[in-house]
Formats: structure tokens, sequence, C-alpha cells
């Protein structure tokens, strides 16, 4: 494996050598490649423009990082701002010069690539969506290879904007990134053809969660017992990030894992409420949906802007905070702003008829 981290720390060298022009679009690429952004901008636009895609796109985003953290836990993989440091590699010769930055110090295991699994995941999800809508249309022949051609060549663009920008921040060794997009790329794939995924009951959403949750604390608990740390890398992070403020207890998988427990619970939570207005919703025109997607961003906006860190709090309450924040993001789009919304136009019009 040194060969191998060996060629990639050449290639975060020669990255950000070249590159240092990029270092702000890098730090874009990589909020963008969280799927934070995908439950704060890309599910609410996607839940009033097609339901089924919305819904597709946090199933893909969920078990996708459920495996993820899994795999992290069983691969060991290294990072390459501690690897440089504890490695005999370099023997007696100098050390590679590399920058970290604020966002660098994640305290994970390294492979695979979370963002990279993202972003193959969720941008597979949106591009079939979207190729599916223009096939629906019975778009031009033409037109729609065209479209096809545009759309997969965006998605590759973003899996290697993003990848390099994990590269550039030597958050991942290449291999990792190209590992996480496979595999990113396959979960989609599989998790897209389960069609029970789009009329889940409340109780299929909960069972879910408490199989995910319960396999990945068994799983954690084996590992623990045949003498695995499994705060190992924390450890590494601590030692060898340039500013202990650098180093965040939300970049750990488990810490991930919580949040997107959080929005699968918020998912179920909104489709099944006795007030959601979904087949109101069905009747209502472009300008509602728009409202819809408007006013869900801007509340999205407002409860991001909520943040709190693990060092202020115990840490089951960091996670209680984590789940329940994303529960509300994923509650906002789903039944919130519909629901406000109806309520208000309902009461215009029996406004007018007095």
């Amino acid at each position: 494996m040194d060969l191998l981290h060996g060629w990639g720390v050449e290639v975060l060298v020669y990255l950000q050598k070249n590159y240092s022009w990029c270092e702000d679009f890098f730090g874009l690429a990589t909020t963008v490649g969280d799927l934070r952004f995908t439950f704060f901008y890309f599910f609410p636009v996607w839940f009033f423009l097609r339901r089924d895609t919305a819904l597709r796109l946090v199933w893909v985003a969920v078990i996708g990082d459920w495996l993820n953290m899994i795999l992290k836990w069983v691969l060991f993989g290294e990072r390459p701002y501690w690897w440089v440091h504890e490695t005999s590699y370099y023997g007696d010769g100098p050390l590679p010069v590399l920058e970290q930055f604020p966002i660098t110090c994640e305290t994970g295991p390294g492979s695979p690539s979370g963002h990279a699994m993202a972003v193959a995941g969720v941008w597979y999800v949106m591009v079939t969506s979207m190729l599916s809508i223009a096939a629906e249309k019975n778009c031009h022949p033409l037109l729609y290879k065209l479209l096809q051609v545009g759309l997969w060549t965006l998605m590759g663009l973003m899996e290697l904007v993003v990848g390099m920008s994990r590269l550039y921040i030597l958050a991942h060794f290449p291999h990792q990134v190209i590992a996480g997009a496979i595999i990113g790329l396959l979960v989609a794939v599989i998790v897209s053809r389960e069609k029970g995924i789009y009329n889940a009951s409340l109780q299929k959403y909960i069972f879910t969660i408490v199989f995910l949750t319960a396999f990945a604390f068994c799983f954690d608990l084996l590992l623990r017992a045949i003498g695995l740390d499994m705060l190992w890398s924390m450890a590494k992070a601590q030692k060898w990030c340039v500013r202990q403020d650098w180093v965040h207890l939300d970049s750990m998988p488990f810490s991930s894992f919580v949040r997107n427990m959080g929005a699968m619970f918020g998912l179920g939570l909104g489709l099944h409420t006795p007030l959601y207005t979904g087949n109101r919703m069905k009747k209502m025109g472009t300008s509602f949906k728009l409202g819809c997607i408007i006013f869900s961003l801007i509340l999205l906006q407002l409860l991001d802007f909520w943040t709190f860190s693990a060092g202020n709090h115990m840490k089951i309450i960091f996670y209680f905070l984590s789940f329940s924040k994303n529960a509300v993001a994923v509650l906002i789009p789903t039944f919130l702003v519909p629901w406000a919304l109806c309520r208000i136009f309902k009461g215009k019009r029996e406004h007018k008829k007095l």
C-alpha cells in the first residue's frame, strides 16, 4: 500500500502546486459534494418537481452513506495529511510539502471517499430522472441523444471536480476517490431498482432506521470485541492536524450516519402524517409548487444557521441535535411548507366566498 499511497501523494503535491488558484472553487466543490447539500437543496426542489426522484435521493444517500461507514470501519483507510508523517516510505529523506486547510482534518478513516460516493449516487438519480422526463415528453431522438451525452458528461465533470477537491485538501488518496465513485454508482443502481421505496409505510421507514442502527452498533461492538481501536483515526487527526480547532467530531462516520437517520425519519414522518397534503399537491398548479420550493429553501437556509459543536455538548446531546436538525430539514418541504400554504390558500378562498 505504501507504493500506492506514495504515488497518491505525488498527485496531491502536483495539485496543490499547480492548482492553488482553484482553492476557493475546490472548497465550494467539497460543500456541494456533501450530503447536507442534497438534503438542503436538491431534495426540496425535486420533491415538488418529481416526488419519486426526491424519495430515491434520500434512500440512495442514506443507504450509500451507511455502507460507506461500514467500509471505513473495515478498510482502515489512511488519510494523506497524517500518513506522510507516520510512514517509513520516505526513509531519511525530506517529507513532501503539503498544505492543510480548515476542512482537511476529517477524523474518520479515509477509504472509500464518502463525497465521491455521494456525488456518484445522487447525480445518477438526478440524471436518470431527467432523462426519464425527456422520454415521457417524447423528446426528439437526436435531442434526447444530445441531452443524454450532456447530462452524463455533466455528472462525470461533477465527480471529477469533487474528487479533485478531496485530493487537494488532503482528505483522500486518489484510489479512495475512485473506489468511492464506483461503489456509490453501484449503490444508486441497486437501490433505484427497489420499487418498495416509493410507497414505503411509516413502519418500513422505522424498521429501516432500527435495522441500520442495530447493525452498525452490533458491528461496532464486534470490532471492539476482537481488539480493534475504533477511534484510531481520531487520535491521528488530533496528532497531525496543524490546528486543533480544525479537528471536528462531526466528520466521524457515525456523526454522518446519525444525521442521515434523522433525514430518513423526517421523510417517513412527513409522508405519513395525517395532515400530509400530497394528494392535494398533485392538483396544485406550477405557481403553488414554485412557492413551496422557494419557501422551503428559505426556511432550510435559516435552519442551516443553527450550528452546534460537539465540543460544546455531551456526545449524546450532539447526536440528538444532529438527528433532529436533519429530521426537521426533510419535514420542511415534505409537510410543513405545503401544509401551511394549503391552509393560507384555503383561508383566502373562504374569505372570497364571504
